[in-house]
């Protein structure tokens, strides 16, 4: 498999991730992105098990930009960046609906469904629940004959919770095009749709040169994608 990489130095290699391939091996033991860049490295470097550390997650149907380090200082380095939350990460989603709210905070507090890898809102109180934090600007909104009005969404994650701008766009009523676990419109639907949910940019300082670094990729163009026009974006 093809991967675009954006970027890659001795330190860090940025690549645009497919939709539908795992960022790491999971318990499908499917081909995943992480053991691609590997064997990548192996082959250019004549070295087995070179070193990749995964920074951030992204879901399996996911797609765009993400992060690995080459080296365990990269990794230790990143990895602080995200915890102090100095790592930007935008995302577009397609919603299904026309919100009155243009733009937002939401500040909701989650909690983990491990057996069934789910995510829900509940109360801040809630043992094991954690906070979520997301901005959100509805770009543009266009009407449709079989799903009614869906729109363009920029979203800047906060927080990196499980399955968190899923969750917390459908508690308030935005709910993703094509979520078969959070969207009540395609938990119904028989056949299988793609999430609308991609990695649209991301900043972080190099680990080595503390230079500010942004990439950004934009979705394939395929329904219901390419109903909008992405040239809105800022």
């Amino acid at each position: 498999m093809d991967i675009n990489i954006f970027y890659e130095d001795n330190h860090i290699i940025v690549v645009d991730k497919p939709p539908k391939l795992p960022c790491q091996r999971d318990k499908t033991e499917d081909t995943d992105l992480l053991s691609i860049l590997q064997e990548k490295l192996s082959k250019e470097h004549n070295t087995k098990n070179p070193y990749i550390g995964l920074i951030h997650r992204l879901d399996r149907p996911v797609g765009g930009v993400i992060l690995y380090a080459k080296t365990k200082f990269s990794n230790s380095n990143l990895s602080r960046q995200v915890q102090e939350r100095s790592i930007n990460k935008e995302y577009l989603a397609i919603i299904c609906g026309n919100p009155e709210e243009r733009s937002g905070t939401l500040k909701d507090y989650l909690l983990k469904l491990r057996t069934i890898n789910m995510s829900k809102v509940v109360n801040k109180d809630t043992k094991g629940s954690k906070e979520a934090i997301l901005d959100y600007n509805i770009i543009e909104t266009i009407e449709t004959e079989e799903f009614g009005p869906l729109s363009l969404v920029k979203v800047n994650l906060k927080t990196g919770r499980h399955h968190q701008i899923r969750v917390q766009l459908s508690h308030h009523k935005m709910p993703l095009w094509g979520d078969t676990k959070y969207n009540k419109t395609f938990t119904k639907r028989k056949e299988w749709n793609q999430i609308a949910l991609w990695s649209h940019s991301l900043t972080f300082n190099h680990p080595k040169n503390n230079k500010e670094l942004t990439f950004k990729s934009i979705p394939y163009n395929e329904y219901p994608w390419n109903l909008f026009n992405f040239s809105l974006l800022v």
